[in-house]
């Protein structure tokens, strides 16, 4: 079984660099002002020989009890109790801080290992707060410059103790796309993004999905900042869920801020999902963001629900959801009849609906169609609608073909596909949608010139 190790600490002693090297890519968001962390974020560590699954932390602070630092600390402490060892950090060129002191008496209640790690130790200018580590009584401390990667040897033997070395329990993993997908296709892991405005409930839902509060969650808008990966697994089935930050209008982002570096991680974060779920409040007016957010989705090409989360709060429930349905008939036409789905993440209302259905528009998005039958359809709707005369001559369709999937994908051969419409796209798209069950799914097309390939 892979052994866990948490990285804690106060703000701004480097926890977040260290995570990133030893998950070897930048997956959380690093910065020198304090308090970027918000949420657990959880990896698959690699040092040396040794394989393990990491967790960063928020910053440890004082705080009034239920109040944003109290409740980070909690987070912080909890990631400790599911850990097997934890990674104490100080900052070895500012010292060790009454705060450090503070926080190690804590965690050293919580009766798990703990190696004390002093950052920022390059060369010789922390060698002073090394040596005063030893008052944390926390055993010798390990001096690391995570930024550069020095020290990580002697982290390595310091962990080396407590984790199990690559290879004695199970053996490498396996490629990336035999890792997803079993042998008859079927997905071992959907993953779902989970996206939306600030202070919609994203984090609420994923931790009703969880079963636990393993997010950060209050009144607070943007709490979130990291694209926060989370396994899981119901039905049978596993999952991998993104709690991504809150996307404002991109007019109202300070290109230097937090803020934008937080945006980009969620649309990288939307780039390898499968189902992007996009949660609206349902107590507000359906917003232009939320439809610019749905037009990201479907941009990248990933099958789309719709949460409309806050239900428990509507008066009047079923004009609203009519209401919804007749305006996202004409706001996200390219994805007509997308799913929508009304969930409360306080009372658990939908909820079990909403996965039936994420699992459905997986489905329709990684559906394959046969050549034949595609081929019979497209017959079909050539004489019921043929595509248009251009300088005289009729564009002629001789041929339909399904390349590939996620999302579906469809090569059109004929002649002087250059002038075929988009609105005759737009018809054969709602044609293979009403004949096939693509709602709410993407579909993408390739026009090749010429005559059928398969033809004699």
């Amino acid at each position: 079984m892979t052994k866990t190790v948490a990285i804690l600490g106060r703000p701004n002693v480097g926890k977040s660099t260290l995570y990133n090297r030893l998950v070897e890519r930048r997956r959380a968001i690093v910065d020198d002002s304090p308090g970027v962390t918000r949420d657990r974020l959880e990896g698959e560590g690699r040092l040396f020989d040794l394989r393990f699954r990491v967790i960063d932390t928020a910053g440890m602070d004082e705080g009034a009890p239920g109040s944003l630092p109290a409740r980070l600390r909690a987070q912080s402490e909890a990631a400790l109790d599911d850990a097997d060892v934890g990674l104490f950090m100080i900052d070895a060129k500012a010292g060790v801080t009454a705060l450090d002191e503070s926080l190690a008496a804590v965690l050293r209640e919580h009766g798990k290992p703990l190696i004390l790690v002093a950052n920022k130790a390059e060369r010789d200018a922390g060698a002073l707060a090394t040596a005063e580590a030893w008052r944390l009584l926390l055993g010798e401390p390990v001096a690391v410059a995570a930024a550069h990667g020095r020290g990580m040897d002697e982290l390595a033997e310091a962990l080396r103790p407590f984790l199990a070395p690559a290879g004695a329990e199970e053996t490498d993993e396996a490629p990336e796309d035999e890792a997803t997908y079993d042998d008859d296709g079927a997905p071992r892991t959907l993953r779902l993004a989970i996206l939306g405005r600030p202070n919609v409930g994203k984090s609420s839902l994923i931790n009703r999905l969880l079963g636990s509060e393993r997010l950060l969650t209050g009144p607070e808008p943007g709490l979130t900042r990291d694209a926060v990966h989370l396994g899981w697994e119901h039905g049978g089935r596993r999952f991998e869920l993104v709690d991504t930050a809150g996307l404002r209008r991109r007019t109202r982002i300070d290109a230097r801020s937090l803020e934008k570096v937080a945006t980009s991680a969620t649309i990288e974060a939307l780039k390898y999902a499968a189902v992007g779920v996009l949660v609206i409040d349902a107590t507000q007016a359906l917003e232009r963001q939320d439809q610019t957010i749905a037009d990201l989705v479907v941009r990248e090409g990933r099958a789309l629900v719709l949460a409309l989360n806050k239900w428990d709060l509507v008066e009047e429930p079923e004009p609203l959801l009519r209401e919804i349905r007749y305006r996202l008939q004409g706001q996200l036409a390219q994805v007509k009849g997308v799913p929508v789905v009304p969930v409360s993440a306080i009372t658990g209302y939908g909820v079990q609906r909403l996965l039936t259905t994420i699992v459905h528009q997986h489905d329709r998005w990684a559906m394959r169609i046969g050549t034949g039958e595609l081929n019979r359809w497209l017959q079909a709707m050539l004489d019921d609608t043929p595509p248009p005369m251009v300088k005289g001559r009729r564009i002629k369709l001789r041929y339909v073909t399904q390349p590939k999937a996620r999302p579906p994908t469809f090569a059109l051969f004929g002649n002087q596909l250059d002038h075929l419409p988009e609105s005759y796209l737009r018809y054969l798209a709602g044609g293979l949608r009403e004949r096939f069950d693509f709602r709410g799914v993407p579909i993408r097309w390739r026009l090749r010139q010429g005559k059928n390939p398969y033809a004699d």
